[in-house]
C-alpha cells in the first residue's frame, strides 16, 4: 500500500533546515522525499500547516518488561500518543532476557522495579516478541539481570566460572543482534559487581562494537555509595567511574539520564560537561541523555538512613534514636538542597490512595503531625516500598543548557505504573521538549534531530531516524502550534501529536489512537 503525505514541513532528522514537501511510503518503507511528488497512492494525507518527522525515538526506556503481558497495550499507548515509535530498552542493568528460564531468582531480575513474565535467552525474547510489539524495541542486555539470574542478590564476588556464565549470555545476545549492554550501579545486584566482572562484561560488549549505557552510583553531590568526605562531588566520581570503564574496555558510552539531584548539585554542571568534552577531545565516543521535567521517580526511602532501618521497633522508638534520625535526615536534606515539599507521594498502598499526589508538608498539615512523623508514617504504611516523585533534578537554566548541548539526546526513562500517581514522563515528555524549544527559542530542527537522527547515530541503528528513501516508514506528524502539556495532570494526553506510523502502519490518526502491534525488535547487523 502506498501513502502520500502532501504539503508538510519536512524535518528529515539531519538537523538541516526544514522545507515544505511530500513524503511517499509503500508498505513499511519510504520511497521518496521531495518538494513535490506526483505519484499514484492508495491514500493521500494532507499535511498543510503541519510538520512531518521521522518517528520519535525514546533513548532510554524499560518497556522490554511489559510486551508479553495480557494488558500490554496500556504500557505502550501513552508513548505512541506522544509521538514515540521506537524505544531503546534494557537500561540501568535491567533486561527481560539474559538468563536461564528456570532461574530460581525470577523475583530479582528487575531489581525490585520490574518483573520479567517470561525470562530466558535473547533468542526466546525475539521469538516471543515477534508480532506482539506496539512500538519498535532496540535491545540492550542488562548486566544486573544477567547477574541476578546467576546469583540473585548475593553480594559475594562472582567466581571465574560465574563470570564465564555471565559472558555466555552476553555473547548469545550480541550475536543475536543486541546493540550493547547496560550497568546500573545504584541497584542490586549491580552495585556488588567488582572491577574484574564489570570489565569482563564491558569488554565482551566491545568485541561486537556495542554500546554501554551506565546509570552511575551517584546522581547528586553526596550519596550513600561513596565516603561522605571526598575531594570531588559524588556526581563527578560516578562519571569518572563510567569513563574509566569506557577507557579500559574500549566501549562506546552513553551516560544515562544526566541529572543533578538537589539544588546543591546544580553547581557541578560545568564540571560534568567539561568531563564529557575532555573525553570527546581524546577521541572517546561518550555522550548522554536527559529529561524534560524537573523531577523524577524515586523510592520513599531515598532519605531513610540504613542504620535506622536496621533498628528494632523498640530501639527505633527511643528518643535518642529519633533525635539522631531527625539530625541525619536534616543533614541529608541540607547537603542536597532538597526539602519535604520536593517529595510528592506516588503510591503507598492499595488501602491509602488518599495520600497520592500530595507533598509531605500537605499531608503533615492535614494530620496535624510533624513532617518527619508524617514521612515515617508513610514509610511504615508502605512497608518501606512506597514511591515518590522527587523534585529539583534540574532548574530551567540547566534544562535549557542540556537541550542546546550537542552531546544530549532525549528520553523518558518512564513506564506506566500499575497503581498510584503516574509519572508525567510516560505521557508527555516529548511534547514538553517541543514546548520548551519554543520557550527557549531552540530551532525545531535541532530538537527533532535529538529525538531521531542523533539517537540512531549514537546507537548504530540502521534505516531509522531519518526521512530518506529506503528507510523504514516510522513517521510522526506534529502540529507545533497546538503542542500542549498539562503538568497538573500527569497522565493527560498531550496536544499536537497528529499522526503516528510504525513500520508504515498508522497507529495514531488525527490525534485518535488506533493501536496495532506493528512494532518489531530492531537488530544490529553484525559484520561477517
Amino acid at each position: 500500500m502506498k501513502t502520500l503525505f502532501k504539503n508538510g514541513t519536512i524535518f528529515d532528522g539531519s538537523g538541516e533546515k526544514p522545507f515544505v514537501g511530500d513524503v511517499l511510503i509503500e508498505d513499511d518503507r519510504i520511497l521518496e522525499v521531495g518538494g513535490s511528488i506526483h505519484a499514484e497512492a492508495d491514500k493521500v494525507v494532507n499535511l498543510e500547516g503541519l510538520q512531518i518527522c521521522p518517528g520519535l525515538i525514546d533513548a532510554h526506556s524499560h518497556n522490554d518488561f511489559f510486551y508479553d503481558r495480557e494488558d500490554a497495550e496500556k504500557f505502550y499507548r501513552p508513548f505512541i500518543e506522544q509521538g514515540i515509535t521506537t524505544q531503546i530498552t534494557g537500561n540501568c542493568s535491567f533486561s527481560a532476557f539474559g538468563m536461564d528460564e528456570n532461574t530460581p531468582y525470577r523475583d530479582k531480575l528487575g531489581g525490585g522495579l520490574f518483573q520479567a513474565e517470561h525470562p530466558g535467552s535473547f533468542s526466546a525474547f525475539k521469538a516471543r516478541a515477534k508480532g506482539n510489539l506496539f512500538v519498535n524495541l532496540v535491545p540492550l542486555i542488562g548486566q544486573g539481570s544477567v547477574r541476578a539470574g546467576i546469583a540473585g542478590y548475593d553480594p559475594t564476588p562472582l567466581t571465574k566460572e560465574q563470570i564465564d556464565e555471565e559472558l555466555k549470555w552476553v555473547r548469545e545476545a550480541m550475536e543475536g543482534g543486541a546493540f550493547g549492554g547496560s550497568f546500573g550501579f545504584m541497584y542490586e545486584p549491580d552495585r556488588y559487581a567488582k572491577e574484574e566482572e564489570i570489565l569482563a562484561f564491558a569488554r565482551e560488549i566491545a568485541k561486537y562494537d556495542g554500546i554501554i549505557t551506565i546509570h552511575p552510583r551517584a546522581n547528586s553531590v553526596v550519596s550513600a555509595d561513596y565516603p561522605l568526605l571526598t575531594k570531588k562531588s559524588h556526581l563527578e566520581m560516578g562519571l569518572d567511574e563510567a569513563v574509566e570503564i569506557m577507557e579500559k574496555s574500549g566501549c562506546r558510552l552513553e551516560y544515562s539520564h544526566l541529572i543533578f539531584v538537589g539544588q546543591r548539585s546544580w553547581k557541578v554542571v560545568d564540571k560534568m560537561l567539561d568531563t564529557f568534552y575532555r573525553e570527546r577531545k581524546k577521541g572517546c565516543q561518550i555522550a548522554y541523555d536527559n529529561y524534560a521535567f524537573h523531577y523524577g521517580a524515586s523510592v520513599i526511602t531515598v532519605v531513610f538512613p540504613g542504620w535506622y532501618a536496621a533498628l528494632s521497633k523498640e530501639e527505633a522508638a527511643k528518643p535518642i534514636n529519633r533525635f539522631k534520625l531527625s539530625l541525619t535526615i536534616l543533614m541529608y536534606r541540607k547537603v542536597l538542597g532538597i526539602d519535604w515539599e520536593d517529595m510528592v507521594v506516588a503510591y503507598i498502598s492499595d488501602e491509602h490512595p488518599e495520600y497520592e499526589g500530595k507533598t509531605i508538608p500537605q499531608l503533615a498539615a492535614e494530620e496535624g503531625i510533624s513532617e518527619l512523623d508524617m514521612y515515617l508514617k508513610l514509610v511504615e504504611l508502605s512497608n518501606r516500598e512506597g514511591s515518590i516523585y522527587l523534585g529539583k533534578y534540574y532548574n530551567d537554566e540547566i534544562v535549557r543548557r542540556l537541550m542546546e548541548d550537542e552531546l544530549s539526546i532525549f528520553m523518558t526513562d518512564a513506564w506506566v505504573e500499575e497503581k498510584g500517581l503516574q509519572n508525567i514522563a510516560a505521557f508527555q515528555t516529548f511534547p514538553q521538549f517541543f514546548e520548551l524549544s519554543k520557550r527557549y527559542r531552540i530551532p525545531t530542527e535541532k530538537i527533532v534531530r535529538k529525538m531521531t537522527g542523533a539517537t540512531v547515530d549514537r546507537f548504530g541503528i540502521k534505516d531509522r531516524g531519518y526521512l530518506k528513501p529506503g528507510y523504514k516508514a516510522d513517521i510522526t506528524v506534529i502540529d507545533l502550534k497546538n503542542i500542549s502539556v498539562d503538568e497538573t495532570k500527569p497522565d493527560a494526553k498531550p496536544g499536537g501529536i497528529v499522526h503516528v506510523y510504525v513500520n508504515g502502519k498508522p497507529v495514531l490518526e488525527n490525534g485518535e489512537y488506533l493501536g496495532g502491534q506493528n512494532g518489531e525488535v530492531i537488530l544490529k547487523e553484525r559484520k561477517s
